[in-house]
């Protein structure tokens, strides 16, 4: 049997922070931490809680992220766990997609790269420093 890849994370960008997490604070409750990355802060989108190990409380559900809109990631992207970012964008590329990030790091988290796949849309893959790799 194939080992699927599952969804891991979400992402939804945004023109205003601020506005953005009061709207999902209010209307779904989510905890919305924030944290410098880079040269821009991301905003956690915690919308399941998680146990002391980072694993979900409740199964299926997933978290996610909410940073600035910018040119090459307007729309909200879905984030696929993948063991090797490195092997999943030569498979990427291979199967018609383009990959429009490239492989960055989360310090003691992961590598994430963002692509396009076969029909223009854009996604995301993540490959774990942690215990879900």
């Amino acid at each position: 049997m194939k080992t699927m890849k599952p969804v891991v994370h979400f992402e939804i960008p945004v023109d205003d922070g601020e506005r953005a997490k009061k709207f999902y604070s209010s209307v779904f409750e989510w905890e919305l931490p924030e944290m410098p990355f880079q040269d821009h802060v991301y905003t956690f989108a915690i919308t399941t809680p998680i146990d002391e190990n980072n694993m979900y409380e409740e199964k299926g559900a997933i978290n996610g992220g909410i940073f600035k809109r910018d040119k090459d990631l307007q729309n909200p992207v879905i984030t696929i766990g993948v063991p090797s970012i490195d092997e999943f964008v030569i498979k990427i590329e291979a199967a018609g997609g383009k990959i429009i990030v490239p492989k960055g790091e989360v310090p003691n988290m992961g590598y994430y790269a963002y692509f396009k796949d076969s029909e223009g849309n854009v996604m995301g893959i993540w490959e774990s420093m942690g215990i879900d790799k």
